[in-house]
């Protein structure tokens, strides 16, 4: 049975090869099924692909090949929780060394615009520790970096 509620993402006829990479890359994730038009529509032909389905981390999805006319931007993200910085490493080198881009404070963006944020588990206990104090300077260790530094911001919490 089809998820109720399923994200779609607009992408400038290349959903396949994202869907595709988000497969390989992300734990629980799988290309279900891609779907040709039926007819000619304004950004393709009939038989060109229309809509890929796919799951990234075990949420299910649907890239749209709607051509140029709309971008993503940050205002949309996966987050995604790592459980140590091998995980945090091998995901957002994944993302960077495909034709992504580097950003502040654990996001980074993939080739087809889309915004992620590889967070470690660790960051998201220290910057909600209890005490303000370890809270704070773990989350201003946060705010110099690019791919989160798990023993950084351990570090930091510490004092």
């Amino acid at each position: 049975m089809p998820s109720k509620n399923t994200i779609c993402l607009w992408f400038n006829n290349d959903a396949v090869d994202a869907a595709n990479f988000y497969a390989r890359t992300f734990p629980d994730s799988a290309v279900q099924a891609i779907h040709r038009a039926p007819g000619d529509y304004p950004a393709g032909k009939q038989g060109n692909v229309l809509t890929v389905e796919f799951t990234v981390a075990g949420i299910p999805c649907l890239g749209l090949n709607g051509g140029p006319a709309f971008q993503h931007s940050e205002a949309f993200s996966f987050q995604i929780a790592t459980d140590d910085q091998a995980e945090t490493d091998r995901l957002w080198n994944a993302i960077v060394s495909n034709g992504g881009q580097e950003s502040a404070c654990g996001w980074c963006k993939d080739r087809w615009g889309i915004s992620w944020q590889i967070t470690p588990r660790v960051l998201s206990e220290a910057i909600c520790d209890p005490d303000p104090a370890a809270a704070k300077r773990a989350f201003d260790a946060m705010m110099t970096m690019h791919k989160i530094d798990i023993a950084a911001i351990e570090a930091a919490r510490r004092g």
